[in-house]
C-alpha cells in the first residue's frame, strides 16, 4: 500500500509547492509542505520529526534535490559553485536518509535521483556529473548496509528531462534544443519518469529489488 499522507520539502519555491500539494490532496490524500534547505542537516531532522509526528510514521523516502549549474570551462568552477553542488547533492540525500532511517520498518524503501550524468559524464557538468555518480555508489553501498532492516534502496537516472532547473540557466538557443541529441529526439516530461518512482516505492512492485540504478534516457 501506497502512503496516504505525503510532506513535500522544497527550497523556495513557493507557487510550485502550492501546486503540488493541491495536485496530492485533490487524490484525497494528506500532503505537508516545508520550506527549507536539505544541506542543512538541522532542516532534514526537523523535516523527518514533523513526518513522524503528522503522520505517525515514514514509509517511503524519495531524494530529488539537486543543484546544476553549467561550466563552460572547466576552470570557471568556482569553489563557492562546487561547495553548493556537493552540499545539495550529496550530503542532502545523506542528511535525508541518516535521519528518515531510524524511523522505517521492513518494506520501507529510499529511492535516489541519479541522474545519465552519473554513468556517462558531462564535460559542462563535471561536479554535478561527480555528484550524480557518487549518488549512484551511495545507492548501492546504502542498499547493502540497510538490507538486513528490510529497507530497500534504489535510484532513478534519468536522461533530460524538461524541468525548470535546466532552462534556468541557459540561453534560449541552447534550450530549443535541450534533448535532442537522445535517439528520441527529445526530452523527457516529468510524467514519464514518474511511474518509476512509483514502481520503486511500492514493496508490491519491487519487493526483491535493492542496490538497483534504473536509466530513464531515451535509448541508447
Amino acid at each position: 500500500m501506497f502512503p496516504l499522507s505525503n510532506e513535500l520539502a522544497y527550497l523556495s519555491e513557493d507557487r510550485d509547492a502550492e501546486a503540488t500539494k493541491q495536485a496530492v490532496e485533490a487524490e484525497g490524500r494528506r500532503c505537508l509542505a516545508l520550506r527549507g534547505d536539505v544541506a542543512s542537516r538541522a532542516f532534514c531532522r526537523r523535516a523527518v520529526e514533523r513526518t513522524v509526528k503528522q503522520f505517525g510514521g515514514l514509509d517511503v523516502l524519495v531524494n530529488n534535490a539537486a543543484f546544476q549549474v553549467h561550466s563552460v570551462d572547466f576552470t570557471d568552477l568556482t569553489e563557492e559553485h562546487f561547495d553548493t553542488t556537493l552540499k545539495t547533492n550529496l550530503y542532502g540525500y545523506f542528511h535525508m536518509a541518516q535521519e528518515a532511517v531510524p524511523h522505517m520498518k521492513p518494506g520501507s524503501a529510499i529511492i535516489n535521483t541519479g541522474s545519465v550524468t552519473g554513468i556517462d559524464g558531462s564535460k559542462h557538468l563535471v561536479d554535478y556529473s561527480m555528484t550524480k555518480g557518487g549518488i549512484h555508489a551511495f545507492t548501492r553501498a546504502l542498499s547493502g548496509s540497510l538490507i538486513d532492516k528490510g529497507i530497500r534502496v534504489n535510484a532513478v537516472a534519468p536522461g533530460p528531462v524538461w524541468t525548470p532547473l535546466n532552462p534556468s540557466e541557459k540561453e534560449a538557443e541552447d534550450v530549443s534544443v535541450f534533448g535532442a541529441k537522445t535517439p528520441m529526439k527529445r526530452p523527457a516530461q516529468p510524467e514519464e519518469i514518474a511511474p518509476a518512482y512509483v514502481f520503486l516505492a511500492s514493496p508490491q512492485c519491487s519487493s526483491y529489488i535493492t542496490g538497483e540504478i534504473l536509466p530513464i534516457v531515451g535509448g541508447y
